[in-house]
């Protein structure tokens, strides 16, 4: 059955002896929210999946919008501009059809290699995880609608609230703001299209990002909504990924992930779903935890930039959950407290679709990561 979205009274906490993340618990009242037998993993050609309908999107008027519209893969290319303009339609082919990239970027990395491993996987491709022409032709052909569109900012995005200057790492410090929102609206625009900032800058010279009426550029990424409800979880701790399966094993979606660390691991076996808090606090306790600097408790404010991020999938193992976090570009690229770490829109994704009781399975071990 799927979560009621009032407040719930969650008591986490986080033993760093046992590598945990926090003591998140929903604020109220809270936004709406934006083990089985293990099944084939993302690298085996018959891998069940859900396609996700093509995103209904006007093109944009934008020249520049319009060439990463007809962008086109040739490996004879050696432009960097092409290559990019390639690289960046493909990744918003990948998120529409939730093989999430992570942040859309226009740049190769470890999560678009992901993303592409498993697309190819569902699709019975040959899985290298390279965007090579036999990958191009299958994303281009289950979804052809224009990846660039416009979107005319409104007075709600420009009126905020913002919270700038958030100090990182200083728990004591952010304790005393009173949100933990976004810095500006550059930064919450470029999260709801899952872009980076440079490039949302980059795609929009000149553009006056303060002012609501303001035509820009975004990413077409269609809908945060997955085809079915989530009745089990894979987060594969070697490779930095969550896989989310419906009651038939049929894989919905895959994600980027940070999964602990070598020195302060992520939880090892069967576990579920306990339930979903959106918009959580975060409370920090020195008598349960051995990082960070302050010597008394002290709660957080929620907010997308909130240590948790956004949203905080409770899991039955004590004070361990999958959550988002305020530093999308660094999703599989830093280790975490024991948790489970996703960008803010996977998140909020995976806990709109989870059930009460889905399965959660850790495999593997963690990559070393600072």
């Amino acid at each position: 059955m799927p979560f009621d979205p009032r407040p719930v009274a969650l008591i986490l906490g986080c033993i760093l002896a046992t590598a945990a993340c926090s003591d998140p618990a929903p604020e109220p009242p809270p936004a709406p929210s934006p083990v089985a037998p293990p099944a084939p993993t993302p690298t085996q050609a018959d891998v069940p999946v859900v396609d996700a309908p093509p995103a209904v999107a006007a093109a944009s008027s934008s020249p520049q919008a319009q060439a990463i519209d007809a962008a086109v893969f040739d490996p004879a290319v050696t432009d960097p501009e092409a290559i990019k303009k390639a690289m960046l339609r493909a990744q918003v082919l990948l998120d529409r059809a939730h093989m999430s990239p992570g942040v859309i970027d226009g740049r190769p990395g470890t999560n678009v290699t992901l993303a592409l491993e498993a697309f190819q996987a569902a699709k019975g491709l040959p899985v290298n995880g390279k965007l090579d022409k036999v990958s191009w032709d299958a994303l281009v052909a289950g979804d052809d609608g224009p990846v660039m569109t416009d979107y005319a900012i409104t007075a709600e995005d420009v009126a905020g609230p913002f919270q700038p200057n958030i100090p990182k790492d200083d728990y004591e410090a952010m304790s005393k703001l009173p949100t933990l929102a976004f810095g500006d609206v550059v930064e919450a625009l470029a999260e709801r299209f899952h872009m980076d900032e440079a490039l949302l800058r980059a795609l929009n010279p000149g553009a006056d990002f303060a002012v609501a009426g303001t035509s820009i550029v975004i990413a077409a990424v269609g809908t945060d909504k997955l085809a079915g409800k989530v009745a089990r979880i894979e987060i594969d701790k070697a490779r930095g990924q969550v896989r989310a399966f419906d009651d038939k094993s049929v894989q919905l979606a895959v994600y980027p992930a940070t999964v602990g660390s070598t020195e302060r691991p992520a939880p090892t076996g069967e576990w579920a779903v306990n339930t979903v808090a959106p918009r959580p606090t975060y409370t920090y306790d020195p008598s349960r935890l051995t990082f960070g600097k302050p010597k008394g408790k002290l709660t957080i404010k929620a907010g997308p930039n909130n240590p948790v991020g956004s949203t905080w999938i409770d899991l039955t193992k004590d004070t361990y959950g999958i959550h988002g976090t305020p530093d999308p570009k660094l999703v599989n690229k830093r280790a975490s407290h024991g948790c489970v770490r996703l960008t803010n829109w996977d998140a909020a994704e995976l806990g709109a679709a989870v059930q009460k009781g889905a399965k959660v399975v850790f495999l593997g071990a963690e990559a070393r990561k600072t």
